[in-house]
């Protein structure tokens, strides 16, 4: 759970490692609003925004 400026945002616990660093903000333009989320580990994205793929992990070395 993330709280901030008077808002709370449940995020699951699977999904923390991939979030890390993400940036979320609020836009308001002329016709509409939307979240917008700006996610340093993010290298792919599909075009309809619902999903997107992060870098895999590196091997570890034995």
């Amino acid at each position: 759970m993330v709280e901030d400026k008077g808002v709370t945002v449940l995020i699951e616990p699977t999904a923390t490692m991939f979030l890390l660093g993400t940036e979320m903000d609020f836009v308001e333009e002329d016709l509409g609003s939307r979240f917008v989320f700006n996610n340093p580990n993010e290298v792919d994205r599909c075009g309809c925004g619902e999903s997107f793929r992060v870098a895999p992990e590196p091997a570890k070395k034995a």
